[in-house]
C-alpha cells in the first residue's frame, strides 16, 4: 500500500491527513483492523522502534505502552511474580508467554497513564497477550505478526474497531529524516545510535560493581529515553520501567516526576493496597483510579461515607504519610537513566530516595565532580555514557 488516508491530523481541524513514503515505495505497515489515526501512527512508529531495539539489545521479548508519543512504560519479558499478578489483575493460574509478561509489566509501570494506550510488541502477538489486552482500555497495537487466535480476540475489542497494525520487522528507515514546522522543512540523520553493554563501561564512581541485572535495567532505561519526549528521566527495576518523567523543562523536575511515579508503583505492593477489597464487577480503570486516590494525599476523597461503598466492600484503613514514607524507604535495587547530563547533585539526592543504586547518564556537566561526589556519598554506581538522547 502506497498511502493510508487518515481521518484528520493531531486535531479534527487539521485536514487533509495521510501517511505515505516520500520515495513512492510501499508502506512498511498493514492495518489488519480498525482505522488508526495520526497520533496512533506516531505512537505506533515510536513504540515499535523502542521494542525492536530493546529486543536486539537484551535478547528478551520486549513491550511498550505509549501515550501521546512517549512511553508510559516499557519492559522485557521476565516472568510475573505472585505480587505482580495481584498488582496487574492477572489470574493466579493464567498461563502467560514471555511476550505477554512483557506487555503486562510495561502497562503496569503506570496503569493510570496507560489508560487508552498504544501497545507495541517486539514479537508475534499471541493469544495470551491478546486475552490480557482484551480487558484493558487501549487504542491499538503494533507487532510484527499475530496468531490467528490473537487476531480474532483483538477484533472483538471496541465493538470491532480496535486498531491492529502489522509492521514488516525487516524494514529499515532512510538515513535522512524530514519534518515540516510552520512551513519550514527540517532535515536530520535518523538516530540509529546503538545502545548496548559497551556503552556502560565508563563507571566514574568509587563503587564499580555493576551486576548483569543492573546492566539490563540501564539498557531498558536508555532505550526508553531514546523514544521519550525530552527532557526525560526513567526509573527501572527488574527489566521494567517503573517511572518515566517526560517533557519537563528542568532536569530535577524530570527526576522528581519519574521518582514520584516509581514511588507510586512501589506503593501498589504495600500489603494495605494489595488487601483492598473491591466490590464485585468493578472495572479495571475504576480500580486503578481508586488505588491512585487511596495512595495519594487526597485519600479522604475515596474513604468518606457515601464514596467508599461504591468501590470497596469494607472501608479500608488509611495508608498514612508515615506508613508511605517507611514503605518507600524499603525500596532498593532501582536504576535511573537520564537523556542528558545531571547538572547538579540534587538529581542524585532525589533518585536515592526512591531506592536508586545505579545511574546511567551522559556526563558532561561543568559540575560532574559534584554529581559524582553525591553518588559516592551513597555508594551509588554511576556510568557516563557520553551520548545525549534527546527526542522531539
Amino acid at each position: 500500500m502506497k498511502e493510508i488516508q487518515l481521518k484528520y491530523g493531531c486535531n479534527p481541524n487539521q485536514k487533509p491527513s495521510r501517511i505515505f513514503m516520500r520515495d513512492g515505495s510501499d508502506l512498511p505497515v498493514e492495518v489488519l483492523n480498525g482505522r488508526p489515526g495520526f497520533i496512533n501512527f506516531l505512537d505506533a512508529f515510536n513504540s515499535w522502534q523502542l521494542v525492536k531495539e530493546l529486543k536486539e539489545a537484551t535478547g528478551l521479548p520486549s513491550a511498550a505502552s505509549f501515550k501521546h508519543v512517549s512511553p508510559a512504560g516499557a519492559a522485557v519479558g521476565h516472568p510475573l511474580s505472585d505480587i505482580d499478578r495481584k498488582m496487574y489483575f492477572v489470574d493466579a493460574d493464567a498461563e502467560l508467554s514471555p511476550i505477554a509478561c512483557a506487555y503486562i509489566r510495561a502497562r503496569g509501570a503506570d496503569r493510570l497513564c496507560s489508560y487508552g494506550d498504544w501497545a507495541a510488541l517486539s514479537d508475534v502477538c499471541d493469544a495470551a497477550t491478546a486475552r490480557y489486552l482484551k480487558d484493558e482500555v487501549s487504542d491499538g497495537i503494533i507487532a510484527p505478526g499475530y496468531t490467528d487466535e490473537a487476531l480474532e480476540i483483538l477484533k472483538t475489542k471496541k465493538k470491532g474497531n480496535y486498531n491492529v497494525v502489522k509492521i514488516d520487522p525487516s524494514y529499515v528507515p532512510a538515513h535522512e529524516e524530514f519534518k515540516d514546522v510552520f512551513g519550514v522543512t527540517f532535515e536530520q540523520g535518523h538516530n540509529d545510535f546503538k545502545i548496548d553493554n559497551e556503552l556502560l563501561g565508563n563507571i566514574v564512581t568509587k563503587n564499580k560493581e555493576l551486576p548483569e541485572s543492573a546492566k539490563i535495567d540501564m539498557i531498558v532505561a536508555l532505550i526508553t529515553l531514546k523514544y521519550t519526549q525530552s527532557n526525560s528521566v526513567c526509573y527501572v527495576k527488574d527489566g521494567q520501567a517503573i517511572g518515566v518523567g517526560a517533557g519537563q523543562q528542568s532536569r530535577i523536575h524530570c527526576t522528581r516526576l519519574a521518582g514520584n511515579k516509581a514511588d507510586n508503583w512501589y506503593l501498589r505492593q504495600n500489603p494495605k493496597v494489595l488487601g483492598l477489597k473491591f466490590v464485585d464487577g468493578i472495572r479495571r480503570p475504576d480500580r486503578d483510579n481508586a488505588i491512585d486516590i487511596y495512595t495519594s494525599d487526597e485519600y479522604e476523597d475515596i474513604l468518606r461515607d457515601g464514596e467508599w461503598q461504591k468501590v470497596f466492600t469494607e472501608k479500608p484503613e488509611p495508608l498514612t504519610a508515615d506508613e508511605k514514607k517507611a514503605w518507600i524507604a524499603t525500596q532498593s535495587g532501582v536504576t535511573v537513566g537520564s537523556d542528558a547530563f545531571f547538572p547538579f547533585g540534587d538529581n542524585v539526592e532525589r533518585a536515592r530516595k526512591s531506592g536508586v543504586q545505579y545511574i546511567a547518564e551522559p556526563g558532561g556537566s561543568i559540575r560532574d565532580d559534584h554529581v559524582i561526589e553525591t553518588a559516592d556519598k551513597y555508594g551509588i554506581v554511576m556510568a557516563f555514557t557520553g551520548m545525549r538522547l534527546f527526542h522531539h
